[in-house]
């Protein structure tokens, strides 16, 4: 699923201000590795950065929606950020 640059680029500004690492922010992409890649991206900050999506785009994360494979790439977290809006739009 290709996702808009709006929400891309949203989903990245949440990347960095959750994982204070603006000093890296023009390196990341769609396919960029998180969880796993980013020393950053521990539990914790895996809570703070779906508390940041909500708020940001609006959305409820529901707990059975939590994997690991919605951490894999900012690509993967922008698809699932885009199928959120998409869906609360029906």
């Amino acid at each position: 699923m290709q996702t808009r640059s709006s929400t891309l680029d949203g989903v990245i500004t949440t990347i960095v201000e959750t994982l204070g690492i603006q000093d890296r922010a023009d390196t990341l992409t769609e396919s960029t590795p998180l969880f796993g890649s980013m020393p950053e991206l521990d539990s914790l900050a895996v809570v703070e950065m779906a508390t940041s999506l909500e708020e940001r785009f609006g959305f409820y994360i529901e707990d059975d929606e939590f994997t690991g494979d919605l951490f894999e790439t900012v690509g993967t977290l922008a698809a699932f950020v885009e199928n959120k809006l998409a869906s609360s739009q029906t």
